[in-house]
């Protein structure tokens, strides 16, 4: 979930910080001075809406490291690192993607795999999950992980992210030029009516816009649960670490993830959380049990 949450907004600090310094330079009012360029206003919103989401991208795994305080395994110390190590070889060369970097973090029970390339990537895992989890559990989530990577779950959100902030740049401004023309009556170039408007169009917009990237979120939770079923042969293991995570009351998370929404806490909530319930995910690995 942290990876999620520092790519989002890392990708809106970026596209934000680039739409003002555009404004700044006078871009929107190229375009605006003397009608509405829609082929120029494209453009614009094209580099605004991916330069976030491809600068976030390719930072992640960096970003990653410092905000977890992820410790690499270079050379494991361990026979629990050894096996960590091999676990994620292991499944990775049978998913087809390259040995990615294997660390590990203090904190709560989690996971999470990162990176802009498939064959480049960062598997870790918290010593919380760790200390918690039977070794068939932690395989099965080293298996979800590894099943993100292959899927290529991360460029995937990068694109989609992309797309969204594009088509929230694009409309904010467009909106934003009928509202001026229209409602403030600005005769030449925009007047504050623009401005004001693409600021707040840009705020619903946005917040639009995340709804559907959390829809595809968890749309790709419950592949990745797929394929660490089908890695490990067995969705058994894969449905005992949910449940692990899952404490005592069925569809609860453990608190450090609950603050993200994660469990789902009410039917508005769950329109922005980035995993299922943990009990829909359940159901959907049972429904596929052979």
């Amino acid at each position: 979930m942290k990876r999620i949450v520092l790519y989002l907004v890392t990708n809106l600090a970026v596209m934000l910080v680039l739409s003002i310094t555009l404004s700044v330079l006078g871009v929107n009012r190229f375009f605006t001075q003397n009608g509405l360029d829609i082929g120029t206003l494209l453009v614009f919103s094209l580099v605004v809406g991916f330069t976030g989401s491809i600068f976030s991208l390719l930072i992640s795994k960096p970003m990653a490291k410092w905000s977890t305080g992820a410790r690499v395994i270079e050379t494991p110390q361990s026979p629990d690192e050894l096996w960590l190590v091999n676990t994620v070889k292991r499944l990775a060369e049978k998913a087809g993607v390259g040995m990615p970097e294997v660390a590990i973090y203090e904190g709560d029970p989690n996971a999470f795999a990162t990176g802009a390339f498939r064959d480049s990537s960062l598997v870790a895992v918290s010593t919380g999950l760790l200390d918690s989890m039977s070794r068939d559990e932690v395989e099965a989530v080293l298996g979800h992980e590894i099943g993100h990577v292959a899927n290529g779950d991360m460029v995937t959100l990068a694109l989609i992210q992309g797309v969204v902030n594009t088509f929230v740049v694009f409309l904010a401004r467009v909106v934003g030029y009928v509202v001026d023309k229209a409602v403030f009556k600005t005769e030449r170039g925009v007047g504050m009516g623009y401005y004001i408007t693409v600021m707040v169009c840009e705020i619903l917009f946005g917040i639009l816009a995340s709804i559907i990237v959390a829809w595809f979120s968890r749309q790709r939770e419950f592949r990745a649960d797929a394929a660490s079923a089908g890695l490990l042969g067995s969705p058994r293991a894969m449905i005992s670490a949910l449940r692990r995570l899952g404490g005592v009351e069925a569809g609860q998370l453990p608190k450090a993830l609950n603050a993200f929404g994660i469990a789902g806490s009410g039917a508005f909530m769950s329109l922005f959380a980035s995993h299922p319930p943990i009990e829909e995910r359940i159901a959907a690995l049972e429904g596929n049990r052979a």
